[in-house]
């Protein structure tokens, strides 16, 4: 794919999913710590999300970081928005942030907190 097309389907793939996390691996067998430490708030969230997983394809893996200037993966967005990587979110999950800002954008989940 060139890199035009790649973007324009990342553009397509965010905009038509209201949670979007690339990721190493897939929701079910993360392949990085980072991508299970997200996978993992997102389903203690019971968050429903769509997962990519830029190791099947160097190309996505590539055009994320650019897509977003963000160069690390992980990536999460919500309804079109880009969150951040594995440390932002843990630490809006533990701050009640994310909590939040799924309520803020309407996207159904659990509502649990972080305890200390």
């Amino acid at each position: 794919m060139s890199e035009q097309a790649v973007n324009d389907w990342i553009r397509k793939t965010v905009a038509n999913n209201d949670v979007v996390l690339f990721m190493k691996g897939n929701k079910t067998a993360p392949q990085c710590g980072f991508s299970a430490q997200v996978a993992h708030i997102l389903g203690h969230l019971g968050v429903d999300y769509k997962d990519i997983n830029v190791l099947e394809d160097a190309s996505i893996r590539d055009g994320i970081k650019s897509f977003s200037n963000w160069p690390t993966i992980p990536q999460l967005y919500v309804k079109g928005e880009f969150v951040g990587g594995c440390d932002i979110v843990r630490e809006m999950f533990q701050a009640g942030e994310l909590q939040s800002l799924l309520d803020e954008k309407g996207v159904a989940h659990a509502g649990v907190t972080m305890t200390a």
